[in-house]
């Protein structure tokens, strides 16, 4: 899950009115006949490595996947060996519907066990974290509803919703001193309550994507304090877009401390990937899990799930979903992945230290920064400020109000030169989100 959006105002669920003349039918439904050929995140990536192959000197900073300093994709030899290690016969077989019951306990385990919520806990497997937010949307919201989440965010989200005739809502993310905008999201969630039955509140914390933002301590008591303050009659859910968790800096995982509270108002929803966890991007391993007090309700909500992973993939990668569950259960493998893990943080914490150091001295203008993937620029002419990037070799992407940089893909000895080409693209177009 890489590719982020544009800041937006709040939106309601897509129109379906016709976009044919009137009269005239086609095989194709109407709303889907204008569908985007091509997303624009590998369209950037595509040109980069187009110039890269005609001899270019490019810094690629699009695409949302860890490169080693060499390059190349990042992978952890132990998640390698783990694969090598499943039986052939079991791989090949199809998983159960639901997920395999020891992976659905692992993921478990592994998210919500930090929060004292594993026995309160259910899950499914998902066809990666994107088939997670799918089957939240799909099912904790009806059609016509929209889910509320921050003006930057995951282009996804909107997709997701606009496939299954959901809309989106935003609130502002950050206020003038580039803080979380906490009395955004108080106003946002009362101005949802009051148009619609319900409330899904999607966070993608910790290293937020776009922003490579997270939440201290602080932050997340308010946002416990103002959920738990919501009428109780109104049904509302959280979802945990964790999809970088495991790539924050210490404290990151402050969340975990409060989950426990908000679990016996509400369904806390965990969307987790093993994409980015263990560097298997194509392997589309994934788990929705929802930690709730009330059983019953609990049991309803992973029943609801596990029918729509019947209705939309059926199953799910047997292969990954069997390597994944040794390696979070094995001791041995999960020591060594965690290793294999550590080498690649401390490699993205250089990265994130030394952009930190150099964008202080060009006075560029970003959020708080302590990890993960992506870092955005704030910018007044997105365009133009990639345009002039991409005309010295640098390709970042443009989003409303700003630009999205992946220093995950950006080896460390390019990371002075990348911010000695943001600081000119940005110059005489510095701003602050209003």
């Amino acid at each position: 899950m890489s590719q982020p959006t544009h800041r937006s105002t709040p939106s309601q669920a897509p129109s379906s009115a016709s976009s044919s003349p009137e009269g005239e039918v086609h095989a194709l439904i109407d709303s889907a006949r204008q569908r985007p050929a091509q997303d624009p995140i590998f369209a950037i990536h595509g040109e980069a490595k187009r110039r890269a192959a005609l001899g270019e000197d490019v810094i690629d900073a699009s695409l949302g996947t860890l490169m080693d300093e060499e390059g190349r994709l990042a992978v952890m030899p132990t998640v390698v060996r783990a694969l090598g290690q499943v039986d052939p016969s079991k791989a090949a077989a199809y998983a159960p519907i639901a997920g395999e019951a020891t992976f659905n306990r692992a993921v478990i385990e592994d998210v919500f066990g930090p929060a004292g919520l594993a026995e309160a806990s259910d899950c499914v497997a998902t066809a990666g974290g994107t088939g997670a937010v799918h089957h939240a949307v799909l099912n904790m919201l009806d059609r016509g509803e929209s889910l509320l989440t921050t003006d930057y965010h995951w282009a996804p989200y909107r997709t997701i919703a606009d496939q299954s005739e959901r809309g989106v809502r935003t609130f502002r993310m950050f206020n003038a001193e580039r803080r979380f905008d906490l009395e955004a999201l108080e106003r946002s969630l009362h101005e949802t309550a009051a148009v619609q039955k319900r409330v899904l509140l999607i966070l993608n914390f910790p290293c937020h994507n776009p922003t490579g933002y997270s939440l201290n301590e602080r932050e997340w008591a308010e946002v416990n304090r103002i959920l738990r303050s919501l009428d109780k009659r109104l049904p509302v859910s959280v979802l945990l877009d964790l999809a970088y968790a495991k790539y924050g800096a210490p404290g990151t995982d402050a969340w975990t401390r409060f989950v426990g509270e908000l679990a016996g108002d509400m369904p806390v929803l965990a969307a987790w990937s093993a994409s980015k966890a263990f560097a298997q991007y194509g392997a589309r391993v994934g788990g929705l899990a929802v930690a709730m007090h009330d059983e019953a309700e609990r049991k309803r909500i992973a029943a609801a799930f596990a029918y729509s992973c019947r209705a939309t993939w059926s199953n799910c990668n047997h292969l990954g979903m069997l390597a994944v569950t040794q390696l979070l259960t094995d001791g041995g493998l999960r020591a060594g992945v965690e290793q294999d893990r550590a080498a690649l943080l401390a490699m993205l914490d250089e990265r994130v230290q030394k952009f930190n150091d150099a964008a202080a001295a060009q006075n560029l203008q970003y959020p708080r920064y302590e990890g993960g993937f992506f870092v955005t620029v704030f910018t007044t002419d997105p365009q133009e400020t990639a345009r002039r990037c991409q005309a010295e070799g640098l390709f970042i992407v443009p989003i409303q109000g700003a630009v999205r940089v992946a220093l995950c893909a950006t080896p460390q000895n390019q990371v002075e030169r990348l911010v000695g080409i943001l600081a000119r693209g940005v110059a005489g177009l510095q701003g602050v989100p209003a």
